[in-house]
């Protein structure tokens, strides 16, 4: 029996993160942080990607106004970023190796599944349909419904809710630590992906979660 089978006999609600988690989008973002920055002068900060993993588009664009002195509203700054996005994730961004066999496989037990996200819905709905699994979940849940980060547990919360399910029927699935501790902190199950992490990035995901595997492939 796999990992994946002793999960989908205890749980009845599956929440995915979806970058770094079920899409292979790190490269979109990186290239969109060095390109937005330097056009403005500003180098990335080694912690800058980590800082606003969490946060959305509106309040990640609200801390990089803050944190550079930008003279930009915030709504200015959401849709360059989406506009700077959206054609890698409708045409280029990849599912996470081991995703679609596992996204088929709960799907088929009559498992219900919804996604998490900190991205915006344009975003998340693309990258979805363009790898065509847009039609598995059930719901989606975006961390603008609830103006908070993922740094809290409102946006799992908020999936659960739509899914009909009770926290402690629900499992999720992350690759950001105070996002998964969020969630952990808040009653679900956790299993991190840790994406090749250095040992003491996985280390801090394995101290907060039920689960910690490198790829997805683990469990299957």
């Amino acid at each position: 029996m796999s990992r994946l089978d002793e999960l989908l006999q205890r749980f009845n609600g599956f929440i995915f993160d979806l970058d770094g988690t079920l899409v292979d989008s790190s490269y979109v973002w990186s290239d969109i942080d060095e390109r937005f920055l330097s056009e403005r002068g500003f180098k990335v900060p080694d912690d800058y990607a980590q800082k606003i993993a969490s946060l959305g588009f509106v309040n990640g664009a609200v801390y990089t106004i803050g944190r550079f002195g930008l003279n930009e509203s915030v709504e200015d700054i959401v849709a360059e970023w989406h506009n700077m996005a959206l054609y890698e994730y409708e045409h280029n961004v990849p599912l996470k190796s081991g995703a679609l066999e596992l996204l088929k496989r709960v799907k088929s037990c009559g498992k219900k599944m919804a996604i998490a996200t900190a991205s915006n819905e344009g975003l998340c709905t693309a990258v979805l349909k363009s790898n065509r699994v847009y039609n598995l979940f059930d719901e989606l849940a975006y961390v603008d419904e609830v103006c908070r980060s993922k740094k809290l547990p409102d946006v799992y919360i908020l999936a659960a809710g739509k899914l009909g399910c009770r926290v402690q029927d629900c499992i999720v699935f992350e690759d950001v630590y105070d996002s998964a501790k969020a969630a952990k902190d808040a009653g679900f199950y956790v299993v991190t992906i840790s994406n090749g992490s250095d040992e003491e990035a996985r280390q801090g995901l394995m101290s907060i979660s039920d689960i910690t595997v490198d790829s997805l492939d683990e469990l299957l």
